[in-house]
């Protein structure tokens, strides 16, 4: 099948309320002009530099979304054009995203990445934490704006561990929501396990190999 077909069958087979992030990192830019061609305008990119490599050279109203490791000190080559940050994973990010974003006269939107996963490579915050950065940024950060939560579940084939971690950031987003009603994100869910992320309760799935096929990196 051809990109475009992968992209309208998976579109086609989503939810409503469920959007679909094209994960393209690793990808060349001629796909994702295909697949922009074909109206997506949301991409995922992990790498700092292959991001603004490629926002240099497709269609400006792209909306990128830098979804993997962000280090502070890579935080001003997206701070212009970035549409959404995935993995905040500490307050020091957060405030240096809120510096960059101040000197570029915009405001940042910016997921808080939870820690689910029992592995020891997976980034996140702890509950505590994330609920204590929610409760004081506004006060301190005006141009960074919280608007959801992010969360990878185990690499495993074992459903049950994968459903019950979703499980686990769905009651997390639930209570912090309660709170704060600007909360409108919940990333979690990829290509091997997108589908038991929106039942339960996922309202962003970041979708690479379904569409471009498998990485060659």
């Amino acid at each position: 099948m051809t990109l475009k077909e992968n992209l309208k069958r998976l579109q086609e087979s989503l939810p409503k309320h469920v959007q679909l992030i094209a994960v393209s990192k690793t990808k060349p830019v001629a796909d994702i002009q295909t697949l922009y061609d074909a109206g997506n305008l949301d991409f995922g990119e992990n790498r700092v530099q292959e991001l603004i490599e490629k926002q240099a050279v497709l269609p400006s109203d792209i909306r990128w979304h830098l979804i993997g490791n962000l280090q502070r000190n890579k935080v001003k080559y997206i701070a212009q054009f970035v549409h959404l940050i995935h993995s905040v994973e500490s307050e020091r990010l957060l405030k240096e995203i809120n510096k960059q974003a101040k000197q570029n006269d915009r405001v940042i939107s910016c997921l808080l990445q939870i820690r689910i996963a029992k592995e020891e490579t997976k980034f996140g915050l702890e509950k505590e934490e994330a609920e204590r950065i929610l409760t004081t940024y506004k006060e301190l950060y005006s141009h960074v704006k919280i608007v959801g939560l992010m969360g990878m579940a185990t690499f495993t084939d074992d459903e049950d561990q994968i459903r019950n971690e979703f499980k686990e950031l769905k009651s997390i987003y639930d209570s912090f929501k309660n709170h704060d009603e600007s909360l409108e994100i919940l990333s979690m869910g990829m290509s091997g396990d997108y589908k038991i992320a929106i039942e339960e309760g996922s309202t962003m799935i970041r979708v690479g190999s379904l569409i471009f096929g498998e990485r060659t990196v």
